[in-house]
């Protein structure tokens, strides 16, 4: 009878929410949807809608055109030293929170998803931005690339007290649209953005009713000189819905999902636009419209195909633009196609994301937070203490560590060239004079025994 009952229940879920969604001229932040999938009737994202939003109320946010101007050098650095080789290949652990909201549940029940469900979502993750193999994040396409990013928990929240990284807020009984996600959900929740990557997970309503989830791209650093605040901080972050959020694959029978998104899939997709990717055909096409546009079709990345509207599937072959080289990447983590089929970022979207991680604000902080290091005692316990000040450092900038001094250091620029190497004999040899170095990010690696840490600055 209970199964009966589950069965019943989860068929009358999965018929509303096609049901609701299989309407037309929806609109989400004041701006008609592009792109809903004719099958099912979700909205695989609104992340580009939410972008317009963004710059309709704040006027000093980068429009694209500002933002691609800015960005466009530090890419190009950065597949240079790439296809050379020439870089530390350091790769950046970022500390995460995922916000459980729910409305009094138990845990593991409904909206308030179990402890292992919001685990298998940080291993596909890991999965999928390392292009780990022997798992779905693999690939053997030439240009598929190995992002170096990995994800971890919380260990320590913005307080110093021990967390398993997982928030769980109890806001009422409530589904969240727009507006209240906006001015409620993340501004009441939110952990400080330049040390901790928010993740939200809830239930959408109202006019977010069907979406899958969204993200706040990112925006260009005042260090270009252009005319920006850098964005709203305190809905900086991704937010999506519970029933596409952990992977029925790495942890069973926690709970239901939305046919076609059960395997983390989304969170790979809207942590990509927070790190600086465009969906694949540049949102310049629409299937919703029947526009296939392969003139505006941009992602700027030149390794992703030309596509004239997005994808939903990987039952065929698909060319949208067939007078451009190359068919539709509908395996790519950045168009709509349902979990499964996704499994790739190129080595341009690498390029990308590493540039963003560098430079813009919020973002060229999380390699050096102390959020995934545990409060507990380590051979290496030295490394948890590190930091550099000042930062953004003028003339020096000094390591400080507590008790033990390391062994050396190196400094590296973003073009992965050796400008410092330094053995250290006593505490003057952690200043660095910085008087003849560049505008821009540096990486200090240091070495302790078998031990290293990397932390950067900004030269201003």
């Amino acid at each position: 009878m209970n199964m009966l009952r589950t069965f019943t229940l989860l068929l009358f879920s999965t018929m509303l929410f096609a049901q609701n969604q299989n309407t037309p001229n929806r609109s989400v932040f004041g701006t008609p949807v592009r792109s809903i999938n004719a099958s099912n009737g979700s909205i695989r994202c609104v992340t580009d809608e939410y972008e317009h939003f963004l710059r309709a109320n704040d006027p000093e946010r980068a429009n694209t055109e500002a933002f691609e101007q800015w960005i466009a050098p530090k890419v190009a650095e950065i597949q240079e030293r790439l296809t050379t080789g020439r870089t530390p290949n350091v790769v950046i652990t970022i500390p995460v929170v995922v916000h459980v909201i729910h409305s009094g549940q138990n845990v593991g029940t409904g909206r308030n998803i179990s402890n292992a469900r919001v685990l298998s979502q940080i291993t596909v993750l890991n999965q999928d931005f390392r292009r780990m193999l022997d798992t779905p994040g693999y690939n053997t396409n030439a240009v598929g690339a190995d992002v170096e990013i990995e994800f971890c928990l919380a260990q320590r929240d913005p307080n110093g007290v021990a967390t398993n990284g997982i928030n769980r807020v109890n806001l009422g009984n409530t589904t969240w649209n727009q507006t209240n996600v906006e001015t409620i959900l993340k501004p009441q929740t939110q952990w400080d953005p330049t040390q901790y990557f928010n993740i939200w997970v809830c239930q959408f309503g109202g006019d977010l009713d069907g979406v899958l989830g969204y993200a706040q791209f990112p925006s260009n650093s005042g260090l270009s000189g252009l005319n920006t605040n850098g964005g709203a901080a305190n809905t900086d972050g991704v937010i999506i819905d519970y029933r596409c959020f952990g992977s029925a694959d790495v942890a069973p029978n926690q709970g239901s999902y939305f046919t076609d998104y059960n395997l983390g899939r989304t969170a790979t997709h809207e942590i990509g636009h927070c790190f600086g990717l465009r969906h694949i055909w540049g949102d310049g096409g629409s299937q919703v419209a029947g526009v296939i546009n392969c003139t505006n079709n941009t992602d700027y990345c030149a390794d992703t195909p030309a596509a004239g509207w997005e994808n939903y599937d990987c039952l065929d072959t698909y060319d949208s633009c067939p007078s451009s080289t190359g068919v539709d990447m509908v395996e790519n983590y950045m168009d709509y196609t349902n979990d499964a089929c996704m499994n790739i970022f190129t080595l341009n979207q690498k390029a990308r994301i590493l540039a963003v991680m560098q430079n813009s604000p919020r973002r060229n902080t999380l390699a050096s937070s102390l959020g995934c290091q545990s409060l507990g005692t380590s051979e290496f316990g030295w490394m948890y203490e590190v930091k550099l000040y000042p930062n953004p450092a003028s003339d020096f900038v000094s390591i400080s560590i507590n008790e033990e001094l390391p062994d050396a250091f190196a400094v590296y620029n973003t073009l992965g060239q050796l400008v410092k190497q330094v053995n250290v004999s006593t505490e003057a040899d952690l200043t660095i004079n910085t008087e003849s170095f560049s505008q821009g990010v540096y990486f200090v690696k240091i070495t302790k025994d078998k031990a290293t840490k990397t932390v950067q600055f900004i030269k201003e």
